[in-house]
């Protein structure tokens, strides 16, 4: 494992014993970041990055703040420290997580918040390059760098920052081990608990209770039963447990920044049926083929041609059609649960060493019941390395 205490020991543990974990994103790894960005940046002829609040801004400056109409703005220029600006009276709160060497510079209420930012290029020299945007940056602070410094191109910034995020460095596999760690402890710990007329809130509840007592963070769940369970992403109709019932959790967490995403299905207080028998088979077979397909140098898309194509055999589909895999077969995942690139038909992307991913290539049988198994895994030069193990059979749904 890549850090932190396996998912069967912490199942076992006290809640205060589950607390030996790796250490967080320390300040050399942040300038070693930025340092990486800015060679970028000077390849490419820019003058600057500019960043505003999220997973990015945190991933390179460690602050961590929200979002709203008064922009909070890191500027990383190609050359020299960076600069946070943000309003005068956030200041001491923004300080409070900045993890780099910058200065913060402020801009009261009647003033641009563009102004700073102008400034600082102008005064090292790099207020003629264009300068690059964070892809999500939102557009009425993109139009006002873009006022504030005539002539200057504006540009997206996505592949600059999506090829430093995308691979990940032992310490960032690390943390992403001890959210999953904590996700699947939780995960085992909630089917233990479910009980006949529970609703899926219920259920969802006590895993983020559990997930929070073990010192996990944000935790985060969607639980769908017997029919729902054909639903990705779930339904608002009423749903309760019952004797028989294709119960299907899609749980995680965060720990220190870093994210796990894991579903499980099961059948609960009976049997299950030969048909969900032979599709939760399907899938976990589906999974292994995803990891056979994830080889260094193989485009991200292969993977989710590589199980599509084994499940069309076996009269899914074709492509995304239902019943059958109606999503991708992965994303890729780190500081967001969700983040480039994804294992979908068509991404060129080709796998490299430290990328993160979500391999669950679910199967839903509409009217019937779902089935999906997730598990996430990284790329080594060896090949895929799972963070949690897929169980192998439905009567052991959590091994």
């Amino acid at each position: 494992m890549a850090g932190g205490m396996s998912a069967a020991a912490l199942a076992g543990l006290p809640i205060r014993a589950a607390t030996i974990a790796p250490q967080p994103i320390g300040r050399n790894e942040r300038l070693a970041r930025i340092s990486r960005l800015q060679e970028r940046l000077r390849q490419g002829g820019l003058g600057a990055l500019i960043v505003e609040p999220g997973a990015s801004l945190d991933y390179f400056t460690g602050v961590q703040w929200h979002r709203s109409e008064r922009p909070t703005l890191a500027v990383i220029p190609a050359a020299g420290p960076p600069i946070v600006v943000t309003p005068f009276f956030e200041r001491p709160s923004v300080a409070e997580s900045l993890s780099v060497p910058a200065e913060i510079r402020v801009w009261q209420e009647d003033e641009s918040p563009y102004a700073p930012v102008a400034d600082y290029l102008r005064a090292r020299a790099a207020g003629t390059r264009a300068v690059a945007v964070e892809e999500t940056v939102r557009t009425f602070i993109v139009t006002g760098i873009g006022q504030a410094m005539p002539g200057v191109a504006v540009q997206d910034g996505a592949e600059l920052v999506r090829g430093l995020r995308m691979i990940k460095s032992q310490a960032e596999l690390a943390l992403m081990q001890r959210a999953n760690d904590l996700t699947i402890a939780a995960l085992r710990r909630t089917h233990a608990e479910v009980r006949a007329g529970e609703s899926n809130g219920d259920i969802g509840d006590r895993f983020e209770r559990i997930v929070s007592e073990l010192g996990g963070s944000d935790p985060w769940s969607l639980v769908l039963i017997d029919e729902a369970s054909a639903l990705p992403h779930g339904s608002g109709r009423p749903q309760q447990v019952k004797r028989g019932s294709v119960v299907l959790m899609d749980c995680g967490c965060a720990y220190r920044g870093y994210q796990a995403d894991i579903s499980r299905t099961f059948v609960w207080g009976a049997r299950p049926t030969p048909e969900q028998r032979k599709v939760w088979g399907q899938v976990r077979q589906g999974q292994a083929i995803a990891m056979a397909a994830a080889r260094v140098g193989a485009p991200a898309g292969s993977v989710d041609d590589a199980v599509r194509s084994q499940y069309e055999r076996w009269g899914y589909g074709p492509r995304y059609a239902l019943p059958g895999l109606s999503h991708r077969t992965g994303h890729g995942i780190g500081m967001e649960g969700h983040e480039p690139v994804n294992l979908v038909h068509g991404e060129a992307t080709r796998l490299a060493p430290g990328m993160c991913f979500s391999n669950e290539p679910g199967i839903y049988l509409p009217g019937k019941f779902g089935i999906r198994l997730e598990d996430c895994f990284h790329m080594t030069a060896a090949g895929p390395v799972w963070f949690t193990r897929p169980p192998d059979s439905i009567d052991r749904p959590f091994g």
